[in-house]
């Protein structure tokens, strides 16, 4: 390649691994240089872009998912270009990548549920909520699932909104469900629950809780169920009261809605939400599936650190359940070629900028960004940010010629790749866009998914 680098006959070219928030928003940022001039290129391994927003936000709250107006605007800027149904690691490489692009940007997210380490773990009803979550947006690894609610209660272990989302979902009316994308083998089988009561488990208490307040208060309007908060459990320990009157503004709302929810009077829907805190899960028992889940309560103690963890009691009960729902974070996996930090369960980074595993010094043109870069932590809306650090590195590393060459062009290795891979173009998307909107069009739906990767390809290839 001849000519000043970041020029229009000579542009900056990027690989970014994901189109989910981050990804996106890193495209945008860099299209949106003007000088250097950037050209992206924008792998993802599903056929359909937008990450945990198509897969993650509940299909209730459709208007977070309205930030996809942002990302279609990337999308159609010059120089940006989507290449789904490619998976690194497996279609192409990271060596790969590194040898036709300036710079290779990670944004693959923290994909994996953490374990609760507890025996009786692995038995069948045990399951993760990112599955469960997975299953219910219509993800196609997931489409296949199965689960077994014909227990009468369940129960979410997690104070975060990832278990609200579970808890919600387990708790509303098919009326409810059939407005939204819910995958439609989710509304079967949600359809036939018999699940009366939801528990959601809490190792701390309520000021530690990281629910945000719209999810938390949106319980309140659940056609088929009340929410039970033992009032015991807002009662705070002086430790608690004085972390209380330093906490921000969402924790104070939260303990204020779960303060009014303990006053309530169950008003006898036909389902419960019950909201428990200082209950650690200590065991899953069961002969062949799970039958009950074994909890210790807990007392907060301050740690050396100064902040207040839950420390076990020794008093324990038993609550028989058919279904347990794992919801206590995120893990990302190793992705070929690519440092991996062990502890964090992140890529091997400082700021954004990748780092050579035996030195610790950053990686000529390796960055990542979003929870693979940061770990799972906050809301859509915060990749924005976060993007934004790895991006402007990224371009401080190009003013600084510290950027490698590549050694063949990103044309050679696209044009070797669709040899051998089915590559969904963003055309081919928006036929799969489409083809979903209409089918939802009749029923009010925003969409109905397809969620089998042989029907998405065959939409994406025929454009209709």
């Amino acid at each position: 390649m001849s000519g000043q680098l970041g020029t229009t006959e000579n542009p900056l070219r990027v690989a970014i691994i994901g189109s989910g928030p981050a990804g996106f928003y890193a495209a945008g940022q860099l299209l949106s240089t003007g000088d250097p001039v950037v050209t992206v290129d924008l792998f993802d391994r599903l056929m359909t872009p937008w990450g945990l927003v198509r897969f993650g936000v509940a299909p209730d709250h459709p208007k977070i998912k309205s930030v996809t107006r942002v990302f279609d605007r990337t999308a159609q800027m010059p120089g940006f270009n989507f290449h789904g149904n490619v998976e690194v690691g497996s279609d192409i490489s990271h060596e790969q990548l590194a040898a036709a692009y300036h710079a290779v940007l990670y944004a693959v997210g923290t994909p994996h549920d953490r374990k609760l380490g507890i025996e009786g773990e692995e038995l069948p009803g045990s399951v993760s909520a990112t599955e469960f979550v997975a299953w219910y947006n219509g993800h196609p690894d997931y489409a296949a699932m199965d689960f077994d609610l014909s227990c009468r209660r369940a129960v979410v272990v997690g104070n975060g909104n990832v278990a609200l989302d579970v808890a919600r979902m387990l708790a509303l009316s098919v009326d409810e469900l059939s407005v939204t994308d819910i995958a439609d083998h989710a509304i079967e089988l949600l359809r036939a629950s018999e699940v009366q009561e939801i528990v959601v488990l809490g190792r701390r208490g309520p000021v530690q809780a990281a629910f945000t307040n719209p999810e938390l208060r949106e319980l309140a309007d659940l056609e088929l169920a009340d929410v039970v908060v033992d009032p015991a459990d807002v009662e705070l320990d002086p430790a608690s009261a004085a972390a209380l009157a330093d906490a921000d503004m969402t924790t104070t709302k939260n303990v204020e809605t779960l303060t009014a929810y303990a006053a309530l009077t169950p008003s006898g829907k036909p389902r419960r939400v019950v909201l428990r805190f200082l209950a650690s899960p200590i065991a899953i028992e069961g002969d062949q599936k799970v039958e009950a889940i074994v909890v210790e309560r807990n007392e907060l103690v301050e740690g050396p650190d100064g902040s207040l963890r839950a420390q076990p009691t020794g008093q324990r009960e038993r609550i028989e359940t058919g279904i347990v729902l794992r919801s206590i974070g995120y893990v990302g996996t190793p992705l070929p070629g690519v440092p991996f930090d062990d502890r964090r369960m992140t890529v091997l980074n400082q700021d954004g900028r990748v780092l050579d595993s035996a030195t610790r010094e950053p990686l000529p043109g390796v960055y990542a960004a979003g929870w693979i870069k940061r770990g799972p932590s906050g809301v859509i809306g915060t990749n924005k940010k976060c993007a934004q650090e790895t991006t402007a590195l990224l371009l401080e590393d190009f003013a600084a010629g510290r950027l490698p060459q590549p050694s063949i062009s990103a044309e050679q290795l696209l044009t070797e790749l669709r040899t051998r891979v089915d590559v969904v173009d963003y055309s081919g998307w928006e036929a799969i866009d489409a083809h979903e909107r209409a089918l939802g069009e009749p029923t009010g739906r925003p969409r109905v998914k397809l969620v089998s990767r042989e029907e998405q390809l065959h939409r994406a290839t025929v454009r209709a």
